[in-house]
């Protein structure tokens, strides 16, 4: 029998921990050094692919993602040998996704066109906002000039390219944002990623919020009419959502970041990185030491990694929900009930497909576009079923 990671694929994460500047808004695990040994972090990442491939060996690698951090900071030429050591290890999907974030302030022409050479086949690049005075609030060292410069270098070296903005900002209006939005899409390829801030515990934004420093951001009602909005101007402009956050033309979906959604296998590989890996019939996560130089250090240890955590079969169903309900596609109710031994609560869904929230057919479940604007309570009310 096939093993219920087959259903969403298998993908590799790299996790680069380094960028010039660390934004205010940002809780990912990413520092901010003055140097930084390239053939150190070259070598560690090898030894950690030829570990991850000794536990997968045969499975078909399906998509590469170097995020961050700022993978852009990274020597081509690290990559490149990254890339080389991935298809020597594992059989690839013909059409293999290798994405690598970038930042507009750390990119130019000839950096694009060697990570091209290297082997990278898509760029998604952090604008983050086509205002500078938002730019300049959210901490970002590229102005919005910058930023189209190095998104039509992107575009003239790339066939896919998507870019990244944070909307709901501090006093954004309803025009402003379509206004934005727009000039967004006449510059869009093939994707966008678009999110509202959300103010996270830790990081500086959420420092300032707690002092009652951190005005003007949206209520629910406007926030609720930006989505709405952003779901009206994207489907119009041919990039309709598939995802809560993410919208892109007919076949230029992420493919990385649907093994994440439906629920497939992924390796993390680099500080902080997580996973989910499937071995003897025991799906479980995996997390790296975050602490750079830990990690670094501990790879030839083969100490990497945190000790894993076994993944029980009500995780998995509530992980397979929590990612699945993202995407506009929705669930398999039947995967749902295989992994969890027992079927969603039927009370839930009438309550739910009443409410408008979500639709229900005899083996799939989707949420509907009134639903997405309160996701989280559509989740939390099928799994308190």
């Amino acid at each position: 029998m096939a093993e219920d990671w087959e259903n969403g694929g298998f993908g590799l994460y790299i996790h680069w921990p380094y960028c010039e500047a660390k934004c205010p808004y940002c809780d990912f695990n990413s520092h901010v050094v003055r140097q930084i040994d390239q053939a150190a972090w070259r070598d560690a990442y090898l030894v950690e692919l030829r570990r991850a491939a000794a536990e997968t060996r045969g499975r078909v690698l399906r998509s590469v993602f170097f995020g961050g951090g700022t993978p852009s900071l990274m020597d081509p030429d690290t990559v490149a040998d990254v890339i080389r050591e991935i298809r020597a290890l594992w059989p690839v999907a013909n059409d293999l996704e290798i994405t690598l974030e970038a930042n507009p302030s750390s990119v130019e022409a000839g950096r694009f066109a060697a990570f091209r050479e290297g082997g990278i086949t898509r760029i998604s690049m952090g604008i983050q906002a086509l205002n500078d005075d938002d730019l300049r609030r959210l901490g970002r060292i590229h102005t919005v000039k910058e930023a189209q410069t190095a998104f039509d270098i992107a575009r003239s070296t790339f066939e896919r390219v998507s870019f990244d903005l944070i909307y709901a900002r501090q006093g954004q209006s309803l025009q402003a944002w379509e206004q934005e939005l727009k000039q967004a899409l006449d510059m869009a390829v093939d994707h966008l990623s678009l999110y509202q801030l959300t103010i996270e515990q830790g990081t500086a934004f959420g420092d300032r919020y707690n002092a009652g420093k951190l005005r003007d951001l949206p209520d629910e009602d406007l926030s609720a009419d930006l989505y709405t909005l952003t779901q009206d101007l994207c489907g119009s402009a041919g990039m309709p959502g598939y995802e809560v956050s993410n919208h892109a033309r007919d076949g230029a979906q992420s493919r990385h970041n649907l093994i994440y959604w439906r629920y497939g296998d992924y390796l993390g590989i680099g500080p902080g990185a997580h996973g989910r890996l499937t071995a003897n019939r025991q799906r479980w996560a995996t997390e790296c030491h975050s602490n750079p130089n830990r990690w670094l250090n501990s790879v030839t240890g083969k100490d990497a990694e945190k000790p894993r955590a076994a993944l029980t079969s009500q995780d998995q169903a509530s992980e397979f929900l929590l990612m699945g309900l993202r995407l506009k596609e929705g669930i398999d109710k039947n995967r749902y009930e295989t992994l969890s031994g027992k079927p969603l609560d039927a009370n839930a869904i009438s309550d739910l497909v009443n409410l408008g929230m979500i639709s229900d057919s005899e083996n799939r479940l989707v949420v509907l576009d009134q639903g997405f604007i309160v996701l989280n309570a559509v989740i939390s009310r099928l799994l308190e079923g």
